[in-house]
C-alpha cells in the first residue's frame, strides 16, 4: 500500500502516535449475547483514525461471529482484543456486509479465520480493495501503517443459515453499495442494517443506486414490524428500537431523489444546485452539508441526464 503522508497528516498523525493509536473500542451490549461497537459521526480525518463506523459481534454457541472488521488493521486488532474481553468464545466467522473500506479493512486481524460476503462484495473489494486503502491512508494517516487487503473468500447467499449454532436470517439487499447484506439474528431479535441505516448522520452516497435503496430500506421495516424485533444497528449512528433511523435514512434519500430530479428539470447547473440550502428537518444533521455536495457529485449527472431522456 502507497504510504504517503503531507505536514497537516503529519501533525495529526503525531497526536495519534502519542495516543498509542487507541481507538478506544468498548463492546456497547444490544442484547444478550449480542454487542455493536459506535463509532463516530464524522467525517474520516486523522483524528478519528477512521473510527466512524459501527462494527459488532454474536456470540453463538459455536463462537463469535464478527459483523464487519473496521477501517484498518490496528481496529480490527483492537476489536479482536475487546471481544476476548468480553468472551472467552473464540471468533469463527467474520462477515463484511459490502465493499466500503471502513466495514473490511480490519480482516487482517482475523486472517485465521473464514470471511464470507456476498458474491459482488468479495468482487468488489478483489478490484477496489487497494485503491479504498490508499484513499484511507491519505484521509486519516498512521492509523492506517501496516493494513493490507484481505478479501472474503467465502460466498454468502439470502436466506436463513445456521452459523455457529446461531439462527441468522441473511438478506441480500442493494441500494447504497451494488450488494448490501444486512442480518436479522432471530434469536435476540437484533438486525444489523449495514450501510442501508443511518442514524443521526446524512448517508453516503458513492455507489448509490436510490431507487434500490427505498426498496430495501422496505425489506427491512417489514422486519422491524416482526412481533420478534428488538433493535436495529445501523451501519453508522446509534442503535435504534424502532425503525426511526429507517425512517430518517429514506426522508433523506427520498428529499435527495427529488431535490436532484427538480434542479435538473429546471435546468440548474451543478454549482447552482451545490449551492442550495439543505432543508430546515436536515440542517443540523452531523456531516449533512458535505454529503449533500458529495451527493450531487455522485448523483446530479444522472438525473440530468434522466430528464434529457
Amino acid at each position: 500500500m502507497k504510504r504517503w503522508i503531507g505536514p497537516a497528516l503529519s501533525l495529526f498523525a503525531g497526536l495519534a502516535n502519542a495516543a498509542g493509536f487507541d481507538y478506544a473500542l468498548r463492546a456497547q451490549p444490544v442484547a444478550p449475547d449480542v454487542y455493536a461497537f459506535i463509532g463516530r459521526s464524522e467525517d474520516f480525518t486523522p483524528a478519528n483514525g477512521g473510527n466512524i463506523v459501527n462494527t459488532g459481534f454474536i456470540v453463538a454457541p459455536g463462537g463469535v461471529i464478527v459483523i464487519d472488521s473496521g477501517p484498518s488493521r490496528r481496529y480490527g486488532e483492537q476489536m479482536r482484543a475487546a471481544i476476548a474481553a468480553v468472551t472467552p468464545q473464540p471468533p469463527v466467522l467474520v462477515i463484511n456486509t459490502h465493499h466500503h473500506p471502513d466495514h473490511f479493512l480490519g480482516n487482517q486481524a482475523f486472517a485465521d479465520l473464514p470471511a464470507g460476503a456476498l458474491a459482488a462484495t468479495r468482487q468488489g473489494i478483489a478490484a477496489e480493495g487497494n485503491s479504498y486503502a490508499e484513499n484511507l491512508f491519505r484521509l486519516t494517516g498512521d492509523w492506517m501503517k501496516g493494513t493490507d487487503v484481505l478479501a472474503p473468500t467465502r460466498t454468502l447467499v439470502g436466506g436463513t443459515s445456521e452459523i455457529a449454532g446461531r439462527r441468522l436470517r441473511l438478506l441480500a439487499l442493494a441500494g447504497h453499495s451494488g450488494a448490501d447484506l444486512a442480518l436479522y439474528d432471530e434469536a435476540s431479535g437484533v438486525l444489523f442494517a449495514g450501510d442501508l441505516v443511518f442514524n443521526g448522520r446524512a448517508p453516503t452516497t458513492p455507489h448509490a443506486d436510490l431507487a434500490h435503496w427505498l426498496a430495501a430500506l422496505d425489506r427491512l421495516e417489514a422486519i422491524t414490524r416482526e412481533p420478534g424485533f428488538m433493535q436495529l444497528v445501523p451501519g453508522h449512528g446509534a442503535v435504534a428500537g424502532d425503525a426511526s433511523a429507517l425512517r430518517q435514512t429514506r426522508a433523506w434519500l427520498v428529499w435527495l431523489q427529488q431535490s436532484l430530479h427538480d434542479a435538473a428539470a429546471a435546468g440548474l447547473d451543478m454549482n447552482e444546485v451545490l449551492a442550495r440550502p439543505l432543508p430546515p428537518e436536515f440542517a443540523d444533521l452531523p456531516v449533512a452539508a458535505s454529503e449533500y455536495r458529495r451527493s450531487v457529485g455522485h448523483l446530479f449527472p444522472a438525473a440530468e441526464q434522466a430528464v434529457l431522456q
